[in-house]
């Protein structure tokens, strides 16, 4: 049975995008405007990064898998694992600033959610319009 792909709808494409962007930004002026040291804001910044290659590591390997090319369970811990890391060193590092308030917590937490979310629809959506199959461009 061949899987055909469809084309992402624009608004899907765009959706996407401006959550990625929303989220990146947001996090990003929060950092600026917080009352942190540079090492702090350098902390949260690198978490950050780190989350948003890991999950566009993980959206990638399950796509693959399921595209049938090999990803070797290894690549694949690895990729899960380094999510987990993200996740964890964001939710220490938020529950060990005392200088931030709880609005600000969550805001970062927010913000970082979003940010993971945009950057997986993203990769979802460039590979689906990069390897799209003949039949699904006759729309």
């Amino acid at each position: 049975m061949e899987t055909t792909l469809h084309k992402p709808s624009g608004a899907f494409v765009a959706a996407s995008w401006i959550a990625l962007l929303l989220g990146v930004v947001a996090f990003l002026v929060g950092l600026w405007n917080a009352a942190l040291a540079l090492n702090e804001k350098g902390y949260y910044f690198v978490v950050l990064m780190f989350g948003l290659f890991s999950a566009v590591s993980i959206q990638k390997s399950v796509r693959d898998r399921a595209d049938g090319i090999p990803v070797t369970g290894i690549y694949m811990g690895l990729a899960w694992m380094s999510m987990l890391m993200a996740l964890v060193l964001l939710a220490v590092g938020l529950w060990n600033a005392t200088s931030l308030q709880l609005s600000e917590k969550g805001f970062y937490g927010m913000a970082f959610a979003l940010s993971l979310f945009g950057a997986i629809a993203v990769q979802k959506n460039t590979r689906d319009l990069a390897h799209r199959t003949p039949e699904s461009t006759a729309d």
